[in-house]
Protein backbone atom coordinates (compact mmCIF):
# COMPACT_ATOMS: atom_id res chain seq x y z
CA UNK A 1 0.00 0.00 0.00
CA UNK A 2 1.38 3.65 -1.20
CA UNK A 3 1.02 6.26 1.51
CA UNK A 4 -1.47 8.21 -0.26
CA UNK A 5 -3.78 5.54 0.12
CA UNK A 6 -3.49 5.09 3.59
CA UNK A 7 -4.13 9.01 4.08
CA UNK A 8 -7.06 8.91 2.17
CA UNK A 9 -8.45 6.10 4.14
CA UNK A 10 -7.72 7.64 7.72
CA UNK A 11 -9.42 10.30 6.44
CA UNK A 12 -12.29 8.81 5.15
CA UNK A 13 -12.73 7.02 8.28
CA UNK A 14 -12.52 10.15 10.29
CA UNK A 15 -14.95 11.81 7.85
CA UNK A 16 -17.50 8.52 8.42
CA UNK A 17 -17.27 8.75 12.33
CA UNK A 18 -17.80 12.63 12.28
CA UNK A 19 -20.69 12.30 9.93
CA UNK A 20 -21.91 9.05 12.20
CA UNK A 21 -21.36 11.49 15.39
CA UNK A 22 -23.52 14.04 14.69
CA UNK A 23 -26.40 12.03 13.19
CA UNK A 24 -27.03 9.84 16.08
CA UNK A 25 -25.49 12.73 18.69
CA UNK A 26 -27.63 12.67 21.75
CA UNK A 27 -28.07 16.23 22.47
CA UNK A 28 -28.44 19.12 20.06
CA UNK A 29 -25.73 20.88 18.23
CA UNK A 30 -25.87 24.05 20.45
CA UNK A 31 -25.81 21.94 23.58
CA UNK A 32 -22.78 19.80 21.52
CA UNK A 33 -20.85 23.34 21.04
CA UNK A 34 -21.69 24.50 24.04
CA UNK A 35 -19.95 21.41 25.82
CA UNK A 36 -16.63 21.20 23.30
CA UNK A 37 -16.24 25.19 23.83
CA UNK A 38 -16.26 24.41 27.70
CA UNK A 39 -14.28 21.90 27.47
CA UNK A 40 -11.59 23.76 25.08
CA UNK A 41 -11.44 26.41 27.63
CA UNK A 42 -10.77 23.91 30.41
CA UNK A 43 -7.96 22.32 28.54
CA UNK A 44 -6.62 25.59 27.70
CA UNK A 45 -6.50 26.90 31.39
CA UNK A 46 -4.73 23.45 32.42
CA UNK A 47 -2.28 23.62 29.57
CA UNK A 48 -1.67 27.48 30.76
CA UNK A 49 -0.97 26.54 34.17
CA UNK A 50 1.32 23.20 33.29
CA UNK A 51 3.20 25.45 30.49
CA UNK A 52 3.81 28.38 33.89
CA UNK A 53 4.90 25.65 36.10
CA UNK A 54 7.43 24.04 33.60
CA UNK A 55 8.56 27.68 32.86
CA UNK A 56 8.96 28.16 36.52
CA UNK A 57 11.27 24.77 36.85
CA UNK A 58 13.35 26.24 34.19
CA UNK A 59 13.77 29.11 35.85
CA UNK A 60 14.50 27.55 38.89
CA UNK A 61 17.37 25.28 37.18
CA UNK A 62 18.80 28.67 35.32
CA UNK A 63 18.71 30.35 38.48
CA UNK A 64 20.46 27.78 40.36
CA UNK A 65 23.42 26.90 37.72
CA UNK A 66 24.11 30.26 37.48
CA UNK A 67 25.08 30.73 41.18
CA UNK A 68 26.47 27.43 40.86
CA UNK A 69 28.73 28.82 37.41
CA UNK A 70 29.35 32.13 39.78
CA UNK A 71 31.03 30.53 42.92
CA UNK A 72 32.83 28.23 40.89
CA UNK A 73 34.05 30.88 38.65
CA UNK A 74 34.70 33.00 42.28
CA UNK A 75 36.34 29.95 43.35
CA UNK A 76 38.65 29.94 40.28
CA UNK A 77 39.58 33.29 40.11
CA UNK A 78 40.54 33.18 44.32
CA UNK A 79 43.12 30.24 43.38
CA UNK A 80 44.72 32.02 40.31
CA UNK A 81 45.42 35.18 42.53
CA UNK A 82 46.93 32.70 44.98
CA UNK A 83 48.92 31.13 42.44
CA UNK A 84 49.75 34.75 40.96
CA UNK A 85 51.08 35.47 44.07
CA UNK A 86 53.05 32.53 44.40
CA UNK A 87 54.73 32.93 41.16
CA UNK A 88 55.63 36.58 42.21
CA UNK A 89 57.25 35.50 45.24
CA UNK A 90 59.45 32.91 43.79
CA UNK A 91 60.46 35.36 41.05
CA UNK A 92 61.24 37.81 43.39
Amino acid sequence: MNSGKIVLGILAGALAGTVLGVLFAPEKGSDIRKKIYKKREDEGAMLKEKFNEFLESISGKFDKTKDDVSAFAEQAKTKLEGVGKEIKSIKG
